[in-house]
């Protein structure tokens, strides 16, 4: 279903700079979309014009079917349900308080003050600010600003939320926690717009992605098709996104399973493909034609290994104590991933999971379930990135347990569970307290 679309639009500025021309999208409901362009190509005043800030020179734009208009009374409906979050926080931000800024947007849609402190919150507790709602605005850092204009615009519950340079002055920690955030909104049914420069960023999150070109789209599909496109890369004055880079130049030197897309650290090494003859160290009373044991990542021989996944057949066994055997892959018993739901946490059962479980790795993900873990002093190994890391950790016969709560609970489970299907490594994956 297409909730937002654009027929021929047209911008230009009172000096007469044409800076969106004749643009045609459609955008489907419930998506992730990112907008990849240069700095000048357009991307934020195209995101002004999606939501009435600006109003077209030419063309037309229509929501759920129906035409944008510009009297006051539409305008703020509209600006309702699409939500845009600025580039630079201090554009948006401007109350005394932190949760008056928050308050704003609820109050202006005339709820009732219980439902407006209800709201308020939820969102305080759901970005993890609760103890800033006092602070002046302009005394936080830059990411805490962030998560407070995302949490005003949120507090309107809008169907699109649109970001400009969403990951703009954020340390990776930041990007990493806000962009849970953003793919738990997706996954409750929030339809999220992005522009970026950043190809990294738009190839392994986005769903379908446009390429904008001095305020032409020049190209558009999903990320997998137009990242491999170097002619439109080339165009659009971009780079190959650095997984897909690495895996060309792996599959150039055969070391690699043709026609993979690999969008993940994981997914990079899954497209791997063993050698057939390798170096292993062996012990002294290993036999030629014995078959060992090699472990996950083809390292040297571990005599204790706990997990199995590639076997050797010793070829021939040389003076010094090593062996070239001939690999083959046996089936992979990988570790597995515990997911612990952080709304229903409880410290003295978290801990019978971590003993009890055997759990070697703690990921957290999401500035609530990372705030209780410092708390209660819970031992916390991985903090970005930690979908990815725990599967790697998995394939080398690591027990894992991931920290999360609400909609981030489904979206790692279907992470997993994609790479899973992708692979056919058979990792076990699991609710630690469900509901």
């Amino acid at each position: 279903m297409i909730i937002l679309e654009t027929q021929d639009l047209k911008f230009s500025y009172p000096d007469g700079t044409k800076a969106i021309k004749g643009v045609d999208i459609k955008l489907e409901k419930g998506k992730k979309i990112a907008f990849v362009g240069q700095n000048g190509s357009g991307k934020s005043t195209l995101f002004l014009l999606l939501n009435g800030t600006l109003k077209p020179s030419g063309g037309r734009i229509l929501f759920d079917g129906e035409e944008l208009q510009y009297d006051s009374k539409s305008l703020k409906k509209i600006r309702q349900k699409i939500g845009i979050i600025f580039q630079n926080s201090d554009d948006q931000i401007f109350a005394p308080t932190v949760y008056q800024d928050i308050a704003f947007g609820p109050s202006n849609l005339g709820h009732s003050k219980e439902k407006v402190k209800a709201k308020v919150n939820e969102m305080l507790e759901y970005f993890g600010i609760e103890d800033l709602k006092g602070r002046p605005p302009h005394h936080l850092s830059g990411g805490q600003k962030k998560r407070v204009a995302i949490a005003g615009v949120v507090a309107m519950e809008p169907q699109v939320v649109i970001l400009d340079e969403p990951l703009a002055n954020l340390d990776p920690v930041g990007a990493d926690e806000l962009m849970d955030v953003l793919n738990e909104l997706n996954h409750m049914g929030t339809t999220l717009i992005i522009s970026t420069h950043d190809v990294d960023l738009a190839y392994r999150w986005a769903d379908y992605v446009f390429f904008l070109v001095k305020g032409e789209i020049i190209g558009e599909g999903k990320p997998v098709d137009v990242f491999r496109d170097t002619e439109l890369l080339q165009k659009a004055h971009l780079r190959l996104p650095i997984t897909f880079d690495i895996y060309r130049e792996i599959e150039r030197r055969n070391l690699a399973h043709s026609g993979r897309n690999p969008k993940t650290v994981p997914d990079l090494v899954n497209a791997l493909k063993p050698p057939d003859l390798m170096w292993v160290e062996v012990p002294p009373e290993t036999q030629v034609g014995e078959v060992l044991n090699l472990g996950v990542l083809y390292g040297e021989y571990a005599l204790d290994s706990p997990y199995e996944a590639v076997n050797g057949k010793v070829l021939h066994i040389h003076s010094n104590g090593k062996a070239i055997v001939e690999l083959t892959r046996h089936g992979f018993k990988a570790g597995g991933i515990i997911i612990y739901d952080m709304d229903r946490f409880d410290p003295e059962s978290l801990k019978h999971f971590v003993l009890d479980g055997g759990i070697d790795v703690i990921g957290a993900m999401g500035k609530r379930s990372k705030t209780l873990a410092e708390q209660h002093c819970i031992a916390v190994n991985i903090s970005s990135g930690v979908i990815d890391r725990a599967i790697l950790m998995a394939l080398c016969g690591k027990r894992c347990m991931i920290l999360t709560n609400g909609g981030m609970i489904p979206h790692s489970l279907n992470r997993i569970n994609e790479y899973i299907n992708r692979s056919g490594i058979a990792i076990s994956v699991s609710i630690a307290n469900p509901q």
